[in-house]
């Protein structure tokens, strides 16, 4: 009798702990439990913890109440402005209500990926370039809210959704660096003229004040000196100063060259220890200084007149205009005519 009592003692001991060991749940912090009891829902959720089921008639599905991360694969559209475009994005989202996202559909996770795919792409078809590249923080608004909208009735709360990625083609790539090029060089022209007008501007007030002080220029010329020789290059370009050419600007002067009429003429040293002057240089149509005037056809006073028809004995005549008279050939008694032939003579300027 004893021995039977053992024996049923054990077997419900045992019996009770493989029940226990059936019917025992343990539910984690960032869990909930929805019992299903001969497939009817139990409105009661279980909280984090340990519980228990009724086995083989209860059946307990655990749902994670974290926040999921699940990236948007990148979809291609075409944008307002006919622009062809892929954009990848990120969903962030969690469940609110355990017993729907167990009932009302077959498997939130895909469910809300095909959500956010599809309402990307409706996104593109609604939104321009610059929307897509500029303006995101609106889009990101209207994409959470076209996917919110369906999920809350799946127990399921969007927190966030964000556009990660916007593929652009590679024409369009160089068509934007392009323009972006083009404006940026606008915009450094319009800058570097006006920083030209208001250099002209201090540029003119400067040389107004240096032509009140002449040695200002020459101050000035020094100081570009200095700062070019800070350079430490190996060719120096030093101008002219401004007093040399002052200098050569008088000098040009006509009252002011030496040998002119007036002024004595520079001396030259020539041979024989002596000393003579160098002749001044002569106006045109003016007598010489040093020299009474020639009449016209007066012999010089150097040497002795000559006769005009003496001719040299080594030479042709030579004409009052100072050409040389040569005979081409012997005259004749008479010409054609009866008369006698004048000589054939060629001008040729005298040497």
């Amino acid at each position: 009798m004893v021995e039977e009592l053992v024996v049923a003692g054990v077997a419900a001991l045992t019996g009770g702990i493989a029940y226990a060991m059936a019917a025992a749940r343990v539910v984690r912090q960032y869990e909930r439990g929805v019992v299903l009891r001969l497939g009817r829902l139990r409105r009661e959720v279980r909280a984090p913890g340990f519980t228990m089921i009724i086995p083989i008639v209860d059946r307990m599905h655990k749902v994670n109440m974290q926040i999921v991360t699940m990236p948007v694969p990148a979809q291609e559209g075409i944008t307002r402005d006919n622009v062809t475009v892929r954009v990848d994005a990120v969903v962030y989202f969690r469940v609110v209500d355990a017993a729907n996202a167990i009932v009302e559909v077959e498997d939130y996770r895909f469910a809300v990926s095909q959500m956010a795919q599809t309402s990307l792409r409706s996104i593109i078809g609604k939104s321009d370039l610059d929307d897509l590249l500029s303006n995101r923080e609106k889009l990101n608004q209207g994409l959470e809210l076209m996917i919110d909208s369906p999920a809350v009735g799946w127990g399921v709360q969007i927190d966030r959704v964000e556009i990660k990625d916007v593929s652009l083609p590679e024409a369009m790539k160089r068509s934007m660096a392009r323009q972006a090029e083009a404006d940026r060089e606008r915009r450094a022209r319009v800058i570097n003229a006006d920083a030209e007008l208001q250099a002209s501007k201090k540029l003119a007030e400067a040389a107004g004040e240096m032509s009140k002080q002449p040695a200002a220029l020459q101050l000035r010329l020094l100081q570009t000196v200095v700062a070019v020789a800070a350079e430490k290059n190996s060719t120096l370009v030093l101008p002219f100063p401004v007093e040399l050419l002052r200098f050569l600007e008088r000098a040009q002067q006509p009252g002011a060259q030496p040998g002119a009429v007036g002024q004595p003429a520079p001396q030259q040293q020539v041979a024989g220890g002596g000393t003579a002057h160098e002749p001044a240089p002569i106006a045109p149509g003016a007598p010489d200084a040093g020299q009474a005037p020639i009449a016209p056809g007066a012999p010089d006073a150097g040497q002795a007149p000559l006769a005009p028809e003496v001719p040299d004995a080594g030479q042709a005549p030579i004409t009052p205009e100072g050409e040389v008279q040569e005979q081409r050939g012997a005259p004749s008694a008479d010409g054609p005519s009866g008369h006698p032939a004048a000589p054939s003579t060629t001008s040729t300027p005298a040497a």
